[in-house]
């Protein structure tokens, strides 16, 4: 067979699709509760809809309904789960399996598993957080990924931006906004900008 003259429908760019992460706390109390909730459904709707991958960190909160929000536009999830296995993760980490097409069992732990999702996308999308999402944040930062901070009725942003102020260091890959479709458009067209062209 002459390979060269082979087409085959499974042969799909799959690397050109953009994979987003989206970051925020797996708590959402202290980020307004239902509005948050909200909010991060219908950015997970916008990844979908804009044909990007959603990545998160296989938990609940506001990952979990960003994760919901792409299921219902019939998106694609992957998750990067802290346990070594389904068992630890539903039964020692109590997180959840559902609105996910795949999930990765990294078993390191928060701060292990933190590195490899951040790395694993092209971008990092923040949302209300706690010391988790700073931490991806600050990977994210570190290793020049775009970045994305969505603001809303939560202090995470400001944060954030405090955070990059005493870092002294500036990075052009960061946008700020309050819309989720506007975001996510500014996310990808500067993903566009450092993809490998194949």
């Amino acid at each position: 067979m002459n390979h060269k003259n082979f087409t085959s429908p499974f042969l799909k760019h799959g690397h050109k699709d953009i994979k987003i992460c989206v970051s925020g706390a797996a708590e959402i109390t202290h980020c307004g509760g239902s509005e948050a909730a909200d909010i991060a459904k219908e950015l997970g709707r916008e990844i979908a809809r804009q044909g990007a991958v959603l990545v998160t960190g296989a938990t609940t909160g506001f990952p979990f309904w960003s994760a919901m929000g792409v299921k219902e536009e019939n998106g694609i999830s992957i998750g990067f789960s802290p346990a070594a296995s389904e068992k630890e993760h539903v039964g020692v980490y109590r997180l959840p399996l559902d609105y996910m097409d795949l999930i990765v069992y990294t078993g390191f732990g928060y701060p292990g598993r933190d590195l490899l999702l951040t790395r694993s996308a092209d971008a990092v999308i923040c949302g209300c957080g706690r010391i988790g999402t700073i931490h991806e944040f600050t990977i994210a930062f570190e290793d020049n990924k775009v970045i994305g901070i969505l603001d809303g009725p939560w202090k995470t942003a400001q944060e954030l931006e405090d955070i990059m102020a005493k870092a002294h260091r500036p990075n052009k890959k960061v946008v700020i906004g309050s819309d989720p479709k506007k975001l996510v458009e500014d996310v990808i067209a500067m993903v566009k900008k450092y993809k490998v062209e194949a």
